[in-house]
């Protein structure tokens, strides 16, 4: 008989947003009139930019004519769009970043699992607490903790809390790790990270060989001039980060699917004899093998995004989920609830009243407002007590969120 992966038995309990789901499904089923606001899940509602879409209709164009059909494209994604990637994402901020340097994929989620494919069993990783679920579920899946204990924290990983008494800025760790993943602007607690913090980890990393996974997924979000919006403004980063980048919330291709990882030359790990390796390398030779790469059609529509009617299009889009977060920032507010996030990110944190439990409040807000949240605990000990908003739904149906909550929450 074949054997499984053993390590999958450590995640008793399902992936967070189906369990979501599983819930909601139920309260429907007994609630048929119920209208149900989701503010839960952090999926787009806006459509696509014109530009993205008039440059896919043309890409179809071109895959209707021989003379123009693309089958296999290069795995690692097209040069013009890497091109436009590194040129307006990362050059015009002053980094150096190259094109080569860029990995097309299908999306951050995967990519932030995938990487560990090239890491070897034996790293130490530190996560954030709170933090975004597939960070720790992968490692766990890969073979890299012990079994959980009754906080859901798992054995081998470090945990960082991050706390209203910290301003939800973990501290770095006292002792050496190897990986170590960071979120900014984060998600859940719609914090972001000053230059000041973003250089002490990137020295911290410096002076401990240490690789810093660092998620820009929401980076568009960042209104503040002197936040940065990429690791690698941080003088030295190239030497020790690897960035995730996606077009998810930024372009609305939640269902189309394109992102990036953007992985310096210099950056390079040990073998087991002692040998120095490009990270790069060892990168481009999983990505190759298995993965065929992103759709011609989902390329151009991502290229789309760096023309000047894409950029502004893609900035409406940007500033839209974020007067939505305003709207649900102050109307929590008011209503006399501890409230984080929502300036820089479109992600509201939000304090349970009377230190009620995540997912009893969850139950409950369902229950008296019919609107779904996310439980703070789904993602991780120091998130208990908590609940996240997310800002991404229509303006009608945030609003109307808003006066549920005014009118029919109990705090």
């Amino acid at each position: 008989m074949a054997h499984i992966n053993d390590n999958f038995l450590k995640l008793k309990a399902g992936y967070l947003f189906p369990e979501i789901a599983r819930r909601v499904q139920a309260f429907a089923q007994t609630n048929p009139d119920a209208q149900i606001i989701r503010l839960g899940i952090g999926d787009v509602t806006e459509p696509l930019p014109q530009a993205v879409v008039q440059a896919m209709h043309a890409a179809v164009d071109e895959m209707g004519k021989r003379e123009s059909f693309h089958g296999y494209g290069p795995e690692q994604g097209y040069l013009w769009l890497r091109e436009k990637i590194a040129e307006h994402d990362f050059q015009a901020r002053g980094c150096e970043i190259e094109a080569d340097e860029i990995i097309i994929s299908d999306g951050s989620k995967c990519d932030t699992g995938n990487i560990l494919d090239i890491f070897g069993p034996d790293n130490t990783i530190a996560v954030t607490d709170p933090v975004y679920p597939v960070y720790v579920d992968t490692n766990v899946m890969a073979g890299h903790t012990g079994p959980a204990n009754d906080d859901g924290e798992f054995e081998g990983l470090i945990y960082l809390p991050a706390t209203a008494e910290n301003d939800f800025t973990p501290e770095i760790p006292k002792q050496r790790v190897d990986i170590v993943y960071l979120c900014y602007p984060n998600n859940p607690t719609g914090t972001v990270a000053s230059r000041e913090t973003l250089t002490r980890w990137v020295e911290y990393a410096r002076v401990n060989n240490s690789i810093i996974f660092f998620d820009a997924a929401y980076e568009a979000y960042i209104t503040n001039p002197d936040i940065p919006h990429s690791i690698f403004e941080i003088p030295g980063a190239r030497e020790v980060a690897i960035e995730f980048r996606s077009f998810s919330k930024i372009a609305g291709f939640t269902g189309v699917r394109c992102a990036c990882v953007v992985i310096p030359k210099t950056l390079r790990a040990k073998s087991n004899s002692g040998e120095d390796i490009s990270i790069s390398r060892l990168w481009m030779r999983r990505h190759t093998t298995k993965f065929n790469g992103v759709s011609y059609i989902t390329q151009r529509g991502a290229e789309a995004v760096y023309t000047p009617d894409g950029q502004a299009q893609v900035h409406g889009l940007v500033a839209f989920y974020l007067e939505n977060a305003r709207i649900i920032r102050e109307g929590l507010t008011e209503i006399g609830l501890e409230v984080y996030g929502g300036v820089n990110a479109p992600y509201v944190w939000v304090k349970t009243p009377g230190n009620v439990r995540s997912w009893d409040f969850f139950d409950q807000m369902l229950s008296q407002t019919h609107i779904v949240s996310t439980p703070g605990s789904g993602f991780g000990a120091a998130g208990e007590g908590y609940f996240r908003l997310s800002a991404f739904n229509t303006r009608e149906n945030v609003e109307e969120a808003v006066r549920r909550l005014r009118k029919g929450l109990r705090v």
